[in-house]
């Protein structure tokens, strides 16, 4: 149970860690965010298929890896068409700080609610690496979400300070999930396949839907494209380490 919240934690505060660049520089340029966005979704295409999907069928079966991992691609679906998305390029010219960041705030609390429950799953499962693999790979997925946060907030003329406590809170809300998660998997054994499965779903809907396109529209495709190869290589990597 420590080794849980130590790393829900650690997962989730990647968001803060995300709002750290704006401390120090005010703009990261257009190629980074792809490289970084694209080196994140390599680590999140690792886990998932050599992580959480290998290790759902190992304990519930296909069939559950197949229902669980349509679940998490339905739920996501269910939330991307139903939140409003950060979007930062399209909204310079926001001033109603406070409005405008409830809204963004509510948001986020609703996208990692899945995230968090991803975590937890892992932890619980008889796996003892998946736990630690997971939590590395939506850390890693916070971090560049903080940062886009914290970008939104600037141009909303927010503090820094302001900044970096939203983030936390979003963080908070992850962690929360994945307490219920992990509790919820070791308490009934027989749903811990179906939730990694889920686990799976939510993250390749995130790669597939934000995290690529993302990368590749604003012209530096082949360097997103060498940075997802590394990303998905550094994932194996840690794998083989805790495993």
């Amino acid at each position: 149970m420590e080794t849980a919240l130590l790393g829900s934690f650690l997962s989730a505060m990647a968001t803060v860690l995300g709002v750290v660049p704006i401390l120090f520089v005010k703009k990261l340029s257009e190629k980074w965010k792809d490289v970084l966005v694209a080196f994140t979704a390599g680590i999140m295409v690792s886990a998932s298929t050599f992580g959480l999907m290998p290790q759902a069928i190992k304990e519930s079966g296909i069939l559950a890896l197949s229902l669980g991992l349509i679940t998490g691609v339905l739920l996501l679906d269910l939330i991307e068409n139903n939140i409003p998305h950060i979007d930062v390029e399209n909204k310079p010219g926001y001033t109603n700080m406070d409005s405008k960041a409830l809204l963004v705030l509510i948001a986020l609390f609703i996208h990692n609610i899945p995230e968090g429950l991803s975590t937890g799953f892992s932890y619980a499962s008889e796996q003892v690496s998946l736990g630690p693999t997971v939590a590395i790979a939506i850390g890693a997925q916070n971090m560049p979400e903080g940062l886009i946060l914290a970008v939104f907030l600037m141009n909303s003329q927010a503090t820094k300070l302001k900044a970096v406590i939203m983030a936390a809170l979003t963080g908070l809300m992850e962690m929360v999930s994945a307490i219920v998660g992990y509790f919820t998997a070791s308490s009934l054994q027989n749903v811990v396949g179906y939730g990694l499965a889920f686990a799976a779903g939510a993250m390749l809907f995130i790669v597939y839907k934000e995290l690529i396109p993302e990368s590749h529209g604003h012209g530096y495709e082949r360097s997103s494209t060498y940075s997802f190869i590394f990303g998905l290589l550094i994932m194996v990597y840690i794998t083989q380490i805790f495993g």
